[in-house]
């Protein structure tokens, strides 16, 4: 989401082709291999940046990008139809300069479609060979596995991952989406896992807000994608500071190792957009939290658990 740079996305998309290709090899060189992508990112430049900078590489990489939002003025150039998702898939293809996409998501749900019109689609794609799987982003848990009923009913390919926005301060997913993926043996995505940086340590309760930073202009309207209880995030943060010492590592680095070591997450999506960032977050995958490190910030952070869940937790323990 980092690649490109329009008046949609001109708050996050930066980074150029340049840097782009930098960021691609150096991500290949440290043993990183899934790259995300979306058709609306920058108005498609994301994935056509993404594309040039694999180049030679591209069989090396796990590409994933989606479909579902506006890309035109006309009736068919949103949602999730049949004509859209088609003609959507092609374009990504055009764009991304490859004949296959590893991974095509749904980014959302869309309430105007027909669900077997949109699997249907899918599984099309998926036979047809230009696409291997198919994954969701953003849907609530009935949702998804409404859509996954269908598939198994139909006979269609189905859901193997699901995108979701998951970070150590915002931990919605854990009462209904993640059992939903541990029982239907789906990987979790984590998008924005530290939150539009916020937990990167560069925002302290007291402390003048970063320059330059995307969490810094209170008026930006990508805000709206980070949701955080700031009062306890900053408390988190501190105590991210205090466990990453004791590991030699970055507040960052703390926070993605404690996504990735959650239950069904397969990968979390970092948006670095310089190379000091990028190197910096995938030294996460090696740092190994202790058992007592990980419980206590797993209890400290803990989301209150909503009605009806708390009533069935009560009732499971009797």
């Amino acid at each position: 989401m980092t690649f490109g740079g329009d008046t949609v996305h001109n708050e996050i998309a930066h980074v150029g082709q340049k840097e782009a290709n930098e960021l691609v090899a150096a991500s290949l060189d440290q043993g990183v291999n899934f790259f995300d992508s979306a058709d609306i990112y920058s108005g498609g430049n994301s994935e056509i940046l993404l594309g040039k900078a694999l180049g030679n590489s591209r069989s090396e990489a796990v590409v994933a990008t989606k479909v579902r939002f506006r890309l035109g003025k006309g009736q068919n150039d949103v949602g999730l139809t049949r004509h859209h998702i088609i003609k959507s898939c092609e374009a990504s293809l055009k764009r991304l300069g490859t004949d296959y996409i590893d991974l095509y998501q749904i980014h959302s749900f869309d309430p105007r479609t027909p669900l077997e019109e949109t699997l249907r689609a899918l599984d099309q794609l998926v036979q047809s060979g230009k696409v291997r799987y198919i994954g969701c982003s953003n849907l609530m848990a009935w949702q998804m596995m409404k859509m996954l009923a269908i598939s198994q009913h139909l006979n269609l390919e189905k859901f193997i991952t699901a995108q979701l926005y998951y970070s150590i301060g915002t931990r919605d997913i854990e009462h209904e989406l993640v059992p939903l993926c541990l029982d239907q043996n789906m990987g979790i995505l984590c998008w924005s896992p530290l939150s539009g940086g916020f937990f990167t340590g560069k925002y302290r309760k007291g402390q003048p807000l970063p320059q330059d930073s995307r969490r810094s202009d209170p008026n930006a309207e990508s805000l709206r994608w980070w949701p955080v209880d700031e009062e306890k995030g900053y408390a988190i943060v501190e105590e991210l500071d205090r466990i990453s010492k004791k590991h030699n590592a970055s507040i960052a680095q703390t926070a993605l190792s404690f996504v990735l070591r959650k239950p069904a997450v397969t990968s979390v999506i970092v948006g670095a957009k310089t190379m000091s960032q990028l190197l910096d977050n995938v030294k996460a995958s090696d740092l190994e939290l202790s058992d007592s490190d990980f419980n206590f910030l797993d209890e400290m952070s803990r989301p209150q658990v909503p009605y009806p869940l708390w009533h069935q937790n009560y009732g499971n323990d009797r």
